[in-house]
């Protein structure tokens, strides 16, 4: 059951979604039978995020999180042919996954793995070199990379964020929230407010699949 919306309309949304073909379909699949528990967008999600490709047109992309390659690939086909995706990966399961997935889908040349905690690595790459960053990796992350991902970002550069509402539990007073999940809550929730009051940024968040914030950086 979701609490970010109804499930009628989330019924309602997938059944429009147009589903993806060879090794992307694999992947639902798997999941969808119970086979993997990989973690991927939600089809509304990858449905928005086609949308913002085709508008933006963006020549360089980094993604915080490949997990299974799922999101990677799905991009680098809806990219310019010159386009490039640099995704990092932190688990070696996860990259191996990835690696194999991305070059079953022959998309080995639009997509650069690195893999390593993204803490690091986002340290050692050039600063305003990516038109899109897509972060989508633990949610308790999202407020530490975001200062590395607004140096990363050109002006007129989009900062995706997926899964920031968080089964709506974000939405919640803390005294409802799981002992467990109230760092992730409180973490997140600054995440939120950040983005939506820098001054650098135009942000909203748009209550589909776990939450997906989308934010237009201004200057740099």
């Amino acid at each position: 059951m979701s609490e970010i919306t109804y499930d009628y309309i989330v019924q309602y949304l997938r059944a429009l979604h147009n589903p993806p073909t060879d090794v992307l379909l694999k992947i639902e699949v798997a999941i969808a039978t119970g086979e993997k528990t990989w973690p991927i967008i939600k089809p509304e999600v990858a449905d928005f995020l086609k949308v913002l490709l085709a508008q933006s047109k963006p020549k360089q992309i980094l993604e915080i999180g490949t997990a299974v390659g799922y999101s990677s690939i799905l991009m680098s086909r809806e990219i310019p042919q010159d386009a490039h995706i640099t995704t990092i990966e932190r688990f070696p399961y996860m990259a191996t996954k990835a690696k194999e997935h991305i070059k079953e889908a022959n998309a080995t040349e639009k997509i650069t793995l690195l893999e390593g905690d993204a803490f690091d690595i986002l340290k050692t790459l050039q600063t305003s070199q990516y038109d899109m960053i897509f972060m989508d990796c633990a949610k308790g992350q999202y407020i530490h990379f975001l200062p590395e991902c607004l140096r990363l970002l050109k002006k007129d550069g989009l900062l995706i964020a997926d899964n920031v509402l968080h089964k709506g539990m974000v939405a919640k007073a803390r005294y409802n929230i799981e002992r467990r999940q109230r760092t992730t809550h409180k973490r997140m929730r600054e995440f939120l407010w950040t983005i939506t009051h820098d001054e650098n940024l135009k942000s909203s968040v748009i209550p589909i699949g776990d939450g997906i914030s989308l934010s237009y950086k201004l200057g740099e």
